[in-house]
């Protein structure tokens, strides 16, 4: 019989050398995940499209996506199309989504990646970018899709 005092069972998703499973919310499928929304974004003539890495200012997120339309209608459309885009390519449902009735501010909440779509006067006035202006933005506009998302746009500075 031995003294030892056994220790909680193991973690079926964790090994001694990192997640065994895919982790929805590691970095880079969360940087794919907001790339991708952008990109759908911008495909949906979305304007001011950015990507703010938010992840070392805020617990509650990695990535912002913020995008911009001349009209509630397409405020609504953008959202849609990101969410059935997402659900299609990275098989993933928002948490939540709020402001498609109203139309001038919508949230998709992926829990690493918030994508909020603006009726361009209420991007003007809420002036979101603003408040992580230190932070890094993603070049999703890269040619290719593997490309590092992590890059830095240029026109940042």
């Amino acid at each position: 019989m031995s003294d030892a005092v056994a220790g909680p069972p193991p973690d079926p998703t964790h090994d001694s050398t990192g997640p065994v499973e895919d982790d929805p919310y590691d970095d880079d499928s969360s940087a794919a995940l907001a790339v991708a929304a952008a990109r759908i974004a911008d495909d949906k003539k979305a304007s001011d499209v950015l990507v703010l890495d938010v992840g070392e200012v805020l617990s509650i997120a990695g990535y912002f996506v913020i995008a911009s339309a001349p009209n509630q209608r397409l405020v609504r459309t953008i959202a849609e199309e990101i969410e059935a885009g997402l659900n299609a390519d990275f098989d993933r449902a928002p948490v939540r989504a709020e402001g498609l009735r109203e139309q001038q501010w919508v949230l998709v909440d992926y829990g690493d990646v918030v994508v909020h779509v603006f009726h361009e006067t209420q991007r003007e006035f809420y002036a979101i970018e603003r408040l992580y202006g230190d932070v890094p933005r993603l070049n999703w506009k890269a040619s290719e899709p593997a490309a590092d998302p992590l890059a830095s746009d240029d026109d940042r500075r």
